[in-house]
């Protein structure tokens, strides 16, 4: 099995309490439907900075990623299937998925 980076992009974050639950629960039940292929399931970003390859430092990631996850699967499109199911897509958000090669 390999491993693979779940990147999420976008998406917006519910509004009131109850649509917050929503939300958990939606994201809870989709981490439950990929059971023991998820090797970390991450969590949102905070704050972000990019260092360029000249050492200047600038406010904010520059790719935009919202948060991620790690899962173990046999291939690229095996996961690429699992992503179809992130709650992140039903808010307009999308998932970028790489596969973490051995060294």
């Amino acid at each position: 099995m390999a491993k693979f980076a779940f990147l999420y992009s976008g998406g917006s974050m519910a509004e009131t309490p109850e649509a917050q639950q929503k939300s958990m629960d939606e994201w809870n039940a989709w981490f439950g439907s990929i059971g023991p292929s998820i090797l970390d399931g991450g969590s949102p970003f905070g704050a972000a900075a990019t260092v360029a390859a000249d050492g200047s430092v600038s406010a904010g990631g520059g790719i935009g990623a919202t948060g991620y996850t790690l899962i173990s699967a046999a291939s690229l499109d095996e996961a690429t299937t699992t992503a179809k199911g992130c709650p992140v897509l039903a808010s307009g958000g999308s998932v970028d998925i790489y596969e973490a090669m051995e060294m």
